[in-house]
C-alpha cells in the first residue's frame, strides 16, 4: 500500500467514526429534542401530533378559568394569535395574566395545548429569551422592554417583558 493510499484509507476511517458518533449522539437525543414556537408559528406549522414542544408568549388577560382543583386553561398569545393551553398540576406562584410564560407539552388534534410544565417568569424584570425572540420576532416588542398586551376591562393594560 502506498503511503497515499493508507493516508486516504486513514482519513475515511476518521470520518466514518465520526459520522457513527454522530448518528448514535443524535439518535440518544431524539427524544430529549424540544421546538420552541410562538402561538402564529405553532399555528401557521403543521406539527405531528403528540410531538413535544414549547410554547411560549404571553397569558392572555381574561382567559384564565379553573376547572376543578388543579386543572387551568388559558390562552398564550402573542399580541397576533392564541393558543389555548390545559394544564393539571401546581401552577407556579408568580404565574398570572399579562406575563411571560413558556408551556412544555403537545398539541392535540383539536388545537388544544396540553401542557406537562409550565414555567413563569420569576420577577418583573424577566422574560424567558424565547418569549423575548418570538415578541421581537413578530413586532411586538417595544424597545423600551414592554409589549402592548389587548386591553383589559376598564382600560389597557401593558405587560412588562424586558
Amino acid at each position: 500500500m502506498t503511503r497515499k493510499q493508507r493516508r486516504l484509507t486513514l482519513i475515511l476511517s476518521g470520518l466514518a467514526t465520526l459520522g457513527v458518533a454522530v448518528g448514535l449522539v443524535m439518535f440518544a437525543l431524539r427524544d430529549n429534542i424540544v421546538f420552541f414556537y410562538g402561538p402564529t408559528e405553532l399555528a401557521q406549522k403543521a406539527t405531528p401530533g403528540g410531538a413535544r414542544l414549547r410554547l411560549g408568549g404571553l397569558v392572555k388577560a381574561g382567559s384564565l378559568q379553573r376547572e376543578g382543583d388543579q386543572t387551568v386553561r388559558f390562552a398564550v398569545t402573542d399580541m397576533k394569535q392564541d393558543i389555548e393551553v390545559t394544564y393539571t398540576g401546581l401552577l407556579p406562584d408568580l404565574f398570572r395574566e399579562g406575563q411571560g410564560v413558556v408551556a412544555e407539552g403537545a398539541l392535540g388534534q383539536d388545537h388544544v395545548f396540553r401542557a406537562d410544565s409550565v414555567l413563569a417568569k420569576h420577577d418583573e424584570r424577566y422574560m424567558p429569551r424565547e418569549v423575548a425572540d418570538a415578541l421581537k420576532k413578530q413586532g411586538v416588542w417595544q424597545e423600551n422592554g414592554a409589549a402592548e398586551a389587548a386591553p383589559a376591562k376598564g382600560g389597557a393594560q401593558a405587560a412588562n417583558v424586558k
